[in-house]
């Protein structure tokens, strides 16, 4: 599956019996240049333009991303799980990067160890 949301592109798949998900944040219009280089303004049809194309480049880029880790697995570099595991979806519909970013985060700034994921709810 993917789609495209207000500032992101998103990819999901199943692979190696796992969910996976990549999302890549999207450049608002603001962030295309409002001139030229002779500082004459652009007009916004041409602007959007602009936008769209920097979508496709990163839409373009990140199934590169995805293409690479395969064939890393595939030739054996590394492993699915050292591959993919920032991208694996949890129950909690968030992959394993959004559960230990944070904390990881945290780790560095305060060089404490933290508690990379909470125990999940017992059954």
């Amino acid at each position: 599956m993917q789609y495209e949301e207000p500032g992101r592109f998103v990819l999901q798949f199943e692979l190696g019996g796992r969910l996976i998900r990549f999302s890549v944040g999207l450049p608002p219009i603001e962030d295309m240049s409002a001139t030229d280089g002779r500082g004459n303004p652009i007009a916004l049809a041409a602007r959007q333009k602009k936008q769209d194309q920097a979508h496709r480049q990163r839409a373009r880029a990140l199934l590169l991303v995805i293409k690479a880790k395969i064939e890393s697995v595939d030739s054996k570099v590394e492993t699915f799980e050292q591959a993919f595991l920032a991208n694996v979806v949890m129950a909690d519909d968030r992959t394993v990067y959004e559960r230990i970013a944070a904390p990881i985060a945290a780790e560095y700034d305060t060089r404490t160890p933290q508690q990379l994921m909470l125990p999940g709810r017992s059954a």
